[in-house]
């Protein structure tokens, strides 16, 4: 077979043809169609997340209260609280008061509202008790003659709990309770205190001098580093109103924080817990005495690592504080920094979120009032 003449091949070529402008692009009708998909979507998603804040709104709060402690709340009002010279009359050197002072009664105008209890906490098997805690728990109840002594071991513990504090149990015994024994030992603290008042001392606290011209304050504590207080020694009344609000929210705050141990220590029970009740008291905190410093020495009551403070010699021999301190560190060690990114984000926008819808109702309130 021959080839095609030229002419034959032209015939039945395909012409080009260009496609008509107005195919290419999409009709009104469509880009609307389009847009309320996107709305919907949008819709449904702010929908999700509304549901979703909803449902966690006890956790979100939780965590911004955790999160606000130390950027917004302590600070807040902190020249009632802490203790001085010019707002309670008070020394915090002790250079005024003698050594073996034991009660305020002797100072004009003063009571005791804190009842003359010493407790410390021994819980656990008393082979694992560190070398210098019995020596140091001597020294106390040496300097505070005519006071009750309570050592509160595992049996008093669980008895204290079944009479007193029959809600607790869950959080003592149960499979969703305490997951490490620190816990058990700071929520111990706060119950121990509300239902006896008086004075708690961690084992390692070995004391220098007698407590007596605290006992005319509601409630004290040191300082703590940063922020907040510290809970290895704390001094309440029977019944104080605060130390009722740290036992009645263990409960809340019981969560695995972030899914390691430190945070949930802390934030379940240990210090900044504490603080955070503290800085949300909503009643009178200026009852809530801190020790802090002087202007020359803002952590002379700080009782982290072994130091001497008028008050105390701190063994700091991985007593219960020390002990969470020393957790935080082996996990900085083992856990590196970057697993820490993504939790310390979600509290910070936690805390963000809050304050900002905070200000838009207080810019709102003023308009309001404005007008």
């Amino acid at each position: 077979m021959g080839l095609l003449p030229l002419h034959h091949t032209r015939h039945h070529s395909t012409p080009t043809s260009k496609t008509p402008r107005s195919s290419r692009t999409s009709s009104p009708s469509t880009r609307r169609r389009s847009g309320i998909i996107l709305q919907r979507i949008a819709c449904l998603l702010i929908t999700v997340a509304i549901v979703g804040l909803w449902c966690a709104r006890d956790l979100v709060y939780d965590s911004y209260t955790l999160a606000a402690l130390p950027l917004l709340k302590w600070r807040q009002g902190a020249s009632s609280f802490y203790l001085s010279v010019e707002n309670d009359g008070f020394d915090v050197t002790f250079e005024s008061y003698d050594v073996n002072q034991t009660s305020t009664r002797g100072e004009e105008g003063y009571e005791d509202r804190v009842p003359g209890i010493l407790h410390h906490i021994a819980l656990g098997p008393q082979e694992n008790q560190k070398e210098g805690w019995q020596e140091a728990r001597e020294r106390c109840v040496e300097l505070h003659p005519g006071w009750e002594a309570m050592l509160w071991t595992d049996e008093k513990a669980d008895e204290l709990v079944r009479e007193h504090y029959p809600e607790m149990l869950g959080l003592w015994e149960g499979e969703d309770g305490y997951r490490y024994g620190i816990q058990k030992v700071d929520a111990l603290r706060y119950m121990v205190l509300y239902r006896y008042g008086g004075v708690i001392l961690d084992m390692d606290l070995q004391c220098k001098r007698a407590l007596g011209p605290l006992r005319r304050f509601d409630f004290v504590a040191p300082a703590a580093n940063p922020t907040g207080f510290s809970i290895g020694f704390m001094m309440a009344e029977k019944g104080n109103e605060f130390v009722g609000e740290l036992v009645a929210n263990l409960k809340r705050y019981n969560r695995h924080w972030l899914g390691l141990p430190y945070p949930t220590v802390m934030f379940s029970t240990g210090c900044h817990y504490a603080s955070t009740i503290h800085a949300f008291f909503r009643g009178d905190r200026s009852k809530l005495k801190i020790l802090g410093g002087t202007k020359d020495n803002k952590k002379l009551h700080m009782l982290s690592g072994p130091v001497n403070t008028p008050l105390f010699k701190h063994l700091g021999s991985s007593s219960w504080h020390s002990y969470d301190a020393a957790m935080i560190v082996n996990l900085g060690k083992s856990v590196g920094g970057s697993r820490w990114r993504l939790p310390i984000m979600f509290l910070l926008a936690c805390g963000l979120f809050f304050l900002v819808i905070r200000r838009i109702r207080r810019r709102r309130r003023v308009a309001s009032l404005k007008v």
